[in-house]
């Protein structure tokens, strides 16, 4: 049987519309989207069905990278000024905190699991250290898809935007710490640790310088492009040359495309708005690819019983590491209570980054051997990936925990988002009382005048609605007051063109009102009934829908 080579195009096509059932049955089950588009990963991959190898992963690296770029952009998006300002030692605080402790739980306990396997202190300690640094990463990717799916907003929020935002920066210096420890307990070397930490800083430095340059200069092409389909290419384009020179000159491309947001947001934070609601809304086929992609590379085969031991050690001390060191951090600046007890248990997702530095802990570790037949560095690709698989199938459902308890959920919303959810029959005013056709017109100018309302239907004596009357037929009687006590409504009522149905999407109902340049119209139960409900008026159910945006977005 000959095996099926699938182009790029049909493998793209198979992991968004993949991607898009699994979100849709890991949604019903109440687990974050993200988790099924990893699933599908795992299933369409060499572990599963094997219709994503290797080397069409390889081949669609760029790809990857590109969604790494937008969703390092986004993040950087988020982080204001102001959130610094505020919040700047909390940051710091749970930073330092929650790197350290996951840095050291994890680099303790797989040394002396270690040690109990190879019975040699220096290469245990040496694997142990870089374990440590690689467990202080958090992948940004899976847990702001978290917070974007549920619409997340708050405190609590924030703080996991800001964490996972620089949690690259922390990781890279201590793996730079990490692999030179590991290299002068191995093979010996002085200026080892200098050197790979200039390394790592002239990274990390040239990544930002890289960012904020990039960000000035969209800044000042957006100024010349109104139209917002424009700024949109021109991002993009932007993006792609600092993603591609972050990659040239192996600096975190993450950190650089943060730089550009950072730098939009607090340059021009009106003008960009728009542009990142832009931006989050075409990359949702781009974030279903590269989810999808993580899960397919996720390959566990051939891995020694004992090799499971270090991984449960890792996901559960990395945990605890996470949880502890921010709830240390958050105590010791003073956060909020929601900090304080759920940001930890919201970061535990761990994704691109430690996949990165372990393939490159294994290429400089790859000829010391723990036992005959296995590497240093493949038991460190093996144990990351598999932990990687863990703790992105139980992150983002912890994070979705997190902001379930600190009541931030569905927060984040616009009136768009609401009216998206709404129906007609929520806004409907049931309380205008229907005129009959047969009503003298001296009855009706009295309501008018009584009542706030410049529509009123008009039903038959078997109270079937056949038309309206507003304030503008009126009018042209204003000065014909003999004729009031002899005219009736059907007489100058307007015949029945347009009526809203009581289960019609809000949104669709206000804009065919808005085609047919009408401000208020009359709601019946069905098509086949007729019944009338009501009227529904422009202003009043806009009015619902802005008490209802600051419902959902007052702080609990």
């Amino acid at each position: 049987m000959h095996e099926i080579e699938l182009g790029v195009l049909a493998l793209l096509g198979i992991c968004v519309a993949g991607g898009i059932v699994g979100a849709w049955i890991f949604q019903k089950l109440k687990v974050p989207q993200v988790v099924g588009y990893i699933v599908i990963g795992v299933l369409i991959g060499d572990t599963g069905f094997g219709l994503l190898h290797p080397a069409d992963i390889q081949a669609l690296q760029p790809f990857n990278n590109f969604a790494l770029g937008l969703i390092g952009f986004l993040v950087g998006g988020e982080l204001s000024a102001n959130i610094f300002k505020k919040y700047g030692k909390q940051f710091t605080a749970i930073l330092i905190g929650e790197g350290i402790a996951a840095f050291l739980l994890v680099g303790v306990s797989c040394t002396l699991i270690l040690y109990l396997v190879c019975n040699d202190w220096i290469i245990s300690i040496a694997a142990g250290v870089v374990f440590g640094a690689i467990a202080s990463a958090t992948d940004p990717a899976s847990t702001i898809d978290v917070l974007w799916e549920y619409r997340s907003a708050g405190v609590l929020t924030t703080a996991i935007v800001a964490i996972v935002a620089l949690d690259d920066a922390l990781a890279m210096t201590l793996y730079g710490l990490g692999t030179s420890v590991a290299t002068i307990l191995v093979q010996g070397g002085g200026e080892s640790v200098f050197k790979t930490l200039m390394h790592t800083f002239i990274e990390l430095g040239g990544a930002i310088v890289l960012g904020v340059a990039c960000g000035f200069a969209l800044d000042a092409m957006m100024k010349y492009l109104p139209q917002n389909e424009k700024r949109l290419g021109m991002s993009i384009g932007v993006l792609l040359v600092c993603i591609g020179l972050a990659v040239a000159f192996n600096m975190d491309l993450i950190l650089a495309t943060m730089a550009v947001g950072i730098v939009l947001i607090n340059r021009a934070p009106n003008r960009s708005k728009k542009l990142f609601e832009t931006v989050r809304s075409f990359s949702t086929p781009i974030y279903i690819i590269f989810f999808v992609l993580v899960g397919a590379r996720l390959s566990l085969d051939n891995m020694p019983a004992w090799v499971w031991a270090l991984v449960a050690a890792y996901v559960l001390m990395r945990s605890l590491g996470k949880w502890a060191g921010a709830y240390w951090g958050g105590r010791v600046s003073k956060a909020d209570k929601s900090v304080k007890n759920y940001l930890g248990m919201a970061i535990f997702a761990q994704g691109g980054v430690a996949v990165g530095l372990s393939i490159v802990a294994s290429h400089n570790l790859q000829h010391i051997q723990i036992i005959d037949g296995i590497s240093l560095g493949d038991m460190i690709i093996f144990t990351v990936t598999a932990t990687t698989l863990c703790v992105q199938l139980i992150g983002p459902a912890f994070a979705k925990l997190a902001i379930t308890k600190a009541g931030e959920i569905g927060r984040n919303v616009t009136e768009e988002d609401i009216m998206a959810e709404l129906k007609v029959a929520d806004v409907v005013d049931t309380r205008i009382v229907p005129l009959l056709e047969g009503t003298p017109l001296e009855t009706v100018v009295q309501h008018f005048a009584q009542q706030d309302t410049f529509v009123y239907p008009v039903v038959s004596n078997e109270g079937t609605i056949i038309g309206v009357l507003t304030f503008e037929n009126l009018k042209e009687l204003l000065n014909e007051r003999d004729t009031w006590h002899w005219l009736l409504v059907g007489d100058v009522m307007q015949p029945l063109r347009h009526r809203l149905v009581s289960g019609m999407n809000l949104a669709e109902a206000l804009e065919e009102m808005n085609n047919n340049q009408v401000e208020s119209l009359p709601v019946v139960e069905n098509e086949e009934s007729g019944k009338l409900l009501g009227v529904l008026d422009i202003r009043a159910a806009r009015r619902s829908v802005g008490a209802e945006l600051v419902k959902r977005q007052t702080v609990s």
